[in-house]
C-alpha cells in the first residue's frame, strides 16, 4: 500500500517515526512534509496528502498536528476525502470498518508515541467491512455533489 504522509511542525517528529513504521511493516510512504520545527500551516500539508489520496496517486493518508483537529477539517475540504482524527485503538478500527477512512489525523500533543503506532497498525490492517457501510458512504459521497 501507498501511503502520503504530512505534518505541521507540531507533529513532524511523530511523522518521521511513522513513516518508519509504515516503511517497516512494506509498505511505500510520500512524505508531503514538513520536516523541521519552522513554524508552518497545517492547510498546507492537509490538502497535499488529501490530494495525493483523492488523485490515487496514495490509497490513504496520514495527518499529524498537535491535535488533529485542524488536519481533518483541511482534509475534509477535498472532494472524495473521508478524514477523522483518531484517538483511540477502537477509533481506528470502527473508522475503517464502518467508514471506510482514508485520512488518519492524530495529535502529536496528545498521543504518546507507541499508542500513535499502535492505532496506525490497527487503522492500516482493518479492512472495510462493506455491507450496509457502503450506501452509507455513497450517501456521504452524494453529499459532496450537492450545493449549500
Amino acid at each position: 500500500m501507498k501511503i502520503s504522509l504530512g505534518a505541521d511542525h507540531a507533529g513532524y517528529l511523530l511523522k518521521d517515526r511513522i513513516r518508519q513504521y509504515v516503511i517497516g511493516r512494506g509498505h511505500q510512504v510520500v512524505d508531503e512534509g514538513t520536516n523541521t520545527s519552522d513554524s508552518v500551516d497545517y492547510p498546507d500539508f492537509a490538502q497535499k496528502v488529501a490530494e495525493d489520496v483523492a488523485a490515487g496517486r496514495a490509497e490513504r493518508g496520514i495527518l499529524v498536528c498537535g491535535s488533529g483537529i485542524g488536519m481533518a477539517i483541511a482534509a475534509n475540504k477535498v472532494r472524495g476525502i473521508r478524514a477523522a482524527n483518531i484517538s483511540s485503538a477502537y477509533e481506528a478500527q470502527m473508522s475503517r470498518e464502518h467508514n471506510d477512512l482514508n485520512v488518519l489525523t492524530m495529535g502529536a500533543r496528545i498521543l504518546q508515541e507507541p499508542d500513535a503506532l499502535h492505532i496506525v497498525q490497527i487503522w492500516l490492517d482493518t479492512p472495510f467491512s462493506g455491507g450496509r457501510h457502503a450506501g452509507r458512504i455513497e450517501k456521504i459521497s452524494d453529499l459532496e455533489k450537492t450545493r449549500c
